[in-house]
């Protein structure tokens, strides 16, 4: 017996739509339901390696953990990693399926229809009800045909849709009311319960808006959820990075010293799994700033280039900006650098790209922070990994042989010109064991490279890096009780949207379809 489907769309993109889902999964869980997410297509950087060494969003990868399950690709058979140039890497069931342009897509993607429909079955088979996210809005009427991700798969799934706007950005009739009205009324007929999302204030002074809403649009509206701050939860999007500029960044806008230590990631334009430093931000005492302009970087204690889904395309950007040139020039003043995955690449001397890979040059100038060239290759590596930390000294000073864990997403391999110090022993690559090393430390340990994703999700290796830099600043830090904990935010966020929606009517509509 295939399980039952509820489907939460939304006005338009970034309205909360996965974190709804996420918070739903984790009620439904409480409630004794066996449940899994799903997106059918997924645009988004930020990612994640499943169990099986396959690449999905990172957005149902946090879904999942909110229900309480391993991630598989089913939950995202489609990921579209947006490229420079209007092309994309397009990841079909984990694995890359083609580069193309959007319009070349456009033209060739019902031929994916069968995996989407496939993968949704598969989950159906195996869960007591499952949870499809939409993407962007259900009536952008010229990208309507071949819709893979909204309307069609609500119709294949006969599921009851759910429609969420994001009362924060304005607008919240237009939204709603006007979404209702474009859809067809077949369509329209699927929206069970509107959800009034990201208020704040007194929403006891949003009653008359119910009712306008109810009476307008001829659909109940299920609840007004607030606007949650502080949210240790993954986003999926990097148009989050804009919302999360805390007091730090404007100290540091307005030239003032920053207390404690002050972190800077660059803010590439193709940024990917910035989430990597949720736990960083999460510490008393640490600042985490995404800076985009080299007047912004200041003299920070660290300074991260994190990954990007067009390494070359963002080195261009910071050389043009002059970030790259400040950052080398930081780095001889004392200031480490951490380079992940693309970051990494780019600490280097070259990088090569003999099969244009990701772009149309056979070679391009890096950093050269360390003695290093990668070369891209045809074939993608996604693993999780175990491994442990060989260098003990510099940034790692007082580590010792720890042992951590991450997960690899990468297109390429990067060798030392001369001999260098690794950074990691890699012990585990999916459920292969291995002695293989991963990463570069300089000889001073200021400069260290590595391709492990998920670095500061390990403990020990997060305090250790920070007890360095405050050392290094002439501060007392010691590990607090830290404010990171993935599971106490999502039973924040489903004790918020519990108490916010009808969940007696929600439960007749998943149960009857009312």
């Amino acid at each position: 017996m295939s399980g039952k489907v509820l489907m939460v769309q939304g006005t338009m993109s970034s309205v909360g739509k996965s974190l709804l889902v996420a918070a739903l999964c984790r009620i439904f869980k409480q409630d004794g339901w066996r449940v899994a997410p799903f997106k059918a297509q997924n645009m988004a950087l930020n990612s994640y390696v499943t169990r099986d060494g396959r690449e999905i969003g990172r957005a149902q990868a946090m879904q999942a953990a909110a229900a309480g399950i391993d991630v598989t690709v089913e939950m995202n058979p489609v990921l579209i990693k947006p490229e420079a140039d209007s092309f994309a890497q397009i990841v079909v069931m984990g694995r890359p399926w083609a580069r193309q342009s959007a319009r070349d897509y456009f033209d060739r993607r019902q031929e994916l229809w069968a995996t989407v429909t496939g993968a949704l079955d598969s989950l159906r088979a195996q869960y007591d009800l499952v949870i499809i996210e939409g993407a962007g809005s259900p009536v952008e009427l010229n990208l309507r045909r071949g819709d893979l991700v909204n309307m069609a798969i609500a119709a294949y799934a006969d599921a009851p849709v759910l429609l969420a706007g994001d009362i924060d950005r304005g607008g919240i009739f237009a939204q709603l009311l006007g979404t209702l009205m474009l859809l067809d009324p077949s369509e329209r007929a699927r929206v069970r319960g509107l959800i009034v999302n990201k208020f704040r204030g007194d929403i006891d002074l949003f009653a008359d808006g119910v009712t306008i809403l109810e009476q307008r649009g001829a659909v109940p509206v299920l609840g007004v959820v607030p606007f949650i701050r502080d949210l240790q939860i993954a986003d999926e999007d990097s148009v989050a990075l804009d919302e999360r500029q805390d007091g730090a960044a404007k100290q540091a806008d307005a030239g003032l010293p920053i207390q404690g230590l002050d972190i800077v990631v660059i803010r590439l334009p193709h940024i990917s799994n910035f989430d990597d430093f949720d736990p960083l931000r999460a510490e008393a005492g640490v600042k985490v700033r995404f800076v985009d302009h080299p007047a912004d970087l200041g003299y920070p204690d660290l300074i991260i280039v994190p990954g990007t889904k067009t390494t070359v395309a963002d080195l261009a950007w910071m050389g043009e900006r002059g970030l790259a040139q400040r950052i080398v020039a930081l780095v001889a003043e004392g200031v480490p650098v951490l380079g992940i995955c693309g970051g990494y690449q780019m600490l280097g001397v070259a990088i090569n790209d003999p099969l244009h890979v990701e772009s149309d040059q056979d070679a391009v100038e890096g950093l050269r922070l360390l003695p290093l060239v990668t070369t891209f290759a045809a074939t993608k590596q996604t693993l999780r990994a175990e491994a442990r930390v060989l260098a003990d000294y510099g940034l790692f000073a007082g580590i010792g042989a720890l042992a951590i864990s991450g997960y690899e997403i990468h297109m390429g391999d990067t060798a030392p010109l001369r001999e260098m110090a690794p950074f990691l022993q890699i012990t585990k690559r999916g459920d292969q064991s291995t002695s293989e090393t991963d990463g570069t430390i300089s000889a001073d340990g200021r400069v260290v490279g590595t391709y492990l994703h998920g670095l500061f999700d390990n403990d020990g290796l997060r305090h250790a890096i920070l007890r360095e830099l405050a050392t290094r600043k002439g501060l007392a830090w010691t590990p607090a009780a830290s404010r990171f904990d993935r599971e106490a935010a999502y039973e924040q966020l489903a004790a918020t949207v519990r108490a916010s929606l009808d969940l007696k009517r929600l439960q007749a509509i998943v149960m009857r379809g009312d």
